[in-house]
């Protein structure tokens, strides 16, 4: 099973469409994980439209009508693997630990708001992953999303795709 992360999109603000190569990943995707600060909802549409299934949450740029669409956390078991995906896990420091004590029951947390791409594992197994942004880098050398796959209960393949200047 073939995953998409991607986060903090911030259409039409930080930018007026999703970059072509994250589209073009859309259809690979069986699953496609979007934790939060959508901005809009023509995004999410997009998103329902061209992909198989989406699990998305809101996050604080989110408005009413994304917030009445969406949940603050989801949850998704995939091939045995067990995720959680939220916009916003706190300050670096003590993160692992953190979301550990917040999900005990996951194998995967996804999550947004820094714009800073993540990849750790908590003690107690708990893999953390923030796909950064594909539309605002704020600080970081590149616009950012994640791919992953999933197979006999366990979550492989991650990887971390940079892309190329607007």
């Amino acid at each position: 099973m073939r995953l998409l992360l991607t986060t903090d999109t911030h259409l039409p603000k930080r930018a007026k469409q999703l970059p072509e190569p994250l589209l073009a990943e859309l259809p690979r995707a069986d699953v496609v994980f979007h934790a939060g600060d959508w901005v809009d909802t023509a995004t999410l549409d997009l998103l329902e439209a061209r992909c198989r299934r989406v699990v998305g949450v809101y996050g604080n740029n989110d408005g009413p009508e994304l917030r009445a669409r969406l949940p603050e956390v989801a949850y998704a078991e995939l091939g045995g693997v067990r995720f959680a995906v939220v916009h916003e896990t706190g300050p670096a420091q003590g993160r692992e630990a953190r979301c550990a004590a917040r999900f005990p029951d996951c194998d995967v947390l996804v999550f947004g708001h820094s714009h800073i791409p993540w990849d750790t594992t908590a003690p107690g197994g708990l893999r953390l992953l923030n796909p950064g942004s594909p539309t605002d880098r704020r600080g970081q050398p590149h616009c950012t999303y994640m791919t992953a796959s999933v197979a006999d209960g366990l979550l492989t393949d991650v990887r971390l795709h940079r892309l190329p200047p607007r």
